[in-house]
C-alpha cells in the first residue's frame, strides 16, 4: 500500500450549471445548483484513498458549517487528518464553480487555506519521513509549498508538485520537485515561457521531470534524456471535468513505484473515469474499479 501525504487545499464547491457560460455583465438564467467537498488538496487526498493509498492531508479549516462536513467527509474516506488544523478565527475555503458544455470556470476564495503554514509541515515531519510520495499544489502560501520541497528533498522523499494555479517559481524550488504536473498554459507560466512555444520544447527546457497534461488527448511525460514520450487518453463521455487533473496526480503518486510509463497511464485512465459525474470528488475511481476498466482497454 503506498503512503501518501498531501499538502494543499480544502474547499466546499459551490457549482452552478449552465447552458454556457455568461458574457462579461450578462446575467443569465442557471440549470442547478449544489455544494460538494472539493479544494486541490482534498480531492488528491480522496483520489489516492480510494485507489488504496494510505493518505494524510496537511490542510486547514475553519470551524464553520463547511468546515464540519468537510472534516467528516474526509475522515469517512479514510483520510488521516492529524495535521489539518481547526481555526476558530477564519472561515473554510470556497471555489465558485460554473459548469457548461462540460467545461468548467472556477473562482477560488483560500480563507483557511491560507493558513497552512510551513510550521504545520515541519510538525508533520515524521509523516513525510515515512511516505513513499508527497502531493503539493498551489493553492495555499507559496511559503507552505517551498517548505514541503525542501522537507521533501532533505528526507529524500519523492515531491510530486501540481503548479495550479499556475504562477512563475524559482528555479531553484523547481529542482527540488521529483515532477512538476502542469498543463501546458501553466507550463509556459511557471517557467515565464512564451505560451506559443511548442510544449515539448519548454518540458525539455524545465529544470526536473515533467508530466505534461493535455486533456483528452493525454499526457506527454520526460525524465532524463530523449524526448518527451506520449500517452494517448482514454475516449470518455464528458460531464464534468473538475477535478479531473487531481485525480490525475494522485494517481501517479499511487501508482509511481510501478514505473513512470505505466503510473502515466493508470494516471490518464484514473482521470477519464472521473470526468463522467458532476463534482469533483463524485465521479473519482476505486481501485478495482479502475483495474477493471484498463483491462478493457487497448490504449
Amino acid at each position: 500500500m503506498a503512503r501518501i501525504v498531501v499538502v494543499g487545499s480544502i474547499n466546499m464547491d459551490l457549482v452552478t450549471q449552465a447552458s454556457r457560460f455568461p458574457h462579461s455583465g450578462e446575467t443569465l438564467l442557471g440549470e442547478g445548483f449544489f455544494t460538494v467537498p472539493g479544494g486541490k488538496g482534498a480531492n488528491q487526498a480522496v483520489a489516492a484513498a480510494r485507489l488504496g493509498a494510505e493518505v494524510a492531508l496537511v490542510g486547514a479549516l475553519g470551524i464553520d458549517t463547511f468546515g464540519r462536513q468537510l472534516r467528516q467527509g474526509l475522515a469517512a474516506e479514510g483520510i488521516d487528518l492529524t495535521h489539518t488544523a481547526h481555526l476558530d478565527d477564519c472561515a473554510s475555503g470556497t471555489a465558485s464553480i460554473t459548469i457548461a458544455g462540460g467545461e468548467n470556470q472556477i473562482i477560488v476564495v483560500p480563507a483557511a487555506n491560507a493558513r497552512v503554514t510551513p510550521a504545520q509541515v515541519e510538525q508533520a515531519h515524521g509523516l513525510i519521513e515515512r511516505a513513499d510520495v508527497v502531493l503539493v499544489q498551489m493553492e495555499i502560501p507559496l511559503e507552505t509549498v517551498e517548505a514541503t520541497l525542501w522537507l521533501g528533498r532533505h528526507l529524500d522523499v519523492p515531491v510530486i508538485l501540481n503548479p495550479a494555479p499556475a504562477q512563475q517559481l524559482p528555479t531553484e524550488w523547481l529542482r527540488l520537485a521529483r515532477y512538476v504536473t502542469p498543463n501546458q498554459h501553466e507550463l509556459a507560466i511557471l517557467l515565464g515561457a512564451d505560451p506559443d512555444e511548442d510544449f515539448r520544447q519548454l518540458m525539455l527546457r524545465a529544470p526536473c521531470p515533467v508530466v505534461l497534461t493535455r486533456g483528452a488527448e493525454g499526457a506527454w511525460y520526460h525524465e532524463g534524456e530523449g524526448e518527451p514520450l506520449h500517452q494517448d487518453g482514454f475516449k470518455v463521455e464528458v460531464v464534468d471535468s473538475t477535478g479531473a487533473g487531481d485525480t490525475f496526480n494522485a494517481a501517479l503518486a499511487v501508482f509511481l513505484h510501478e514505473g513512470l510509463p505505466t503510473a502515466v497511464r493508470k494516471a490518464c485512465a484514473a482521470a477519464a473515469l472521473s470526468v463522467g459525474k458532476l463534482g469533483a470528488q463524485a465521479g473519482m475511481p476505486g481501485l478495482t474499479e479502475l483495474d477493471n476498466w484498463l483491462s478493457w482497454q487497448t490504449t
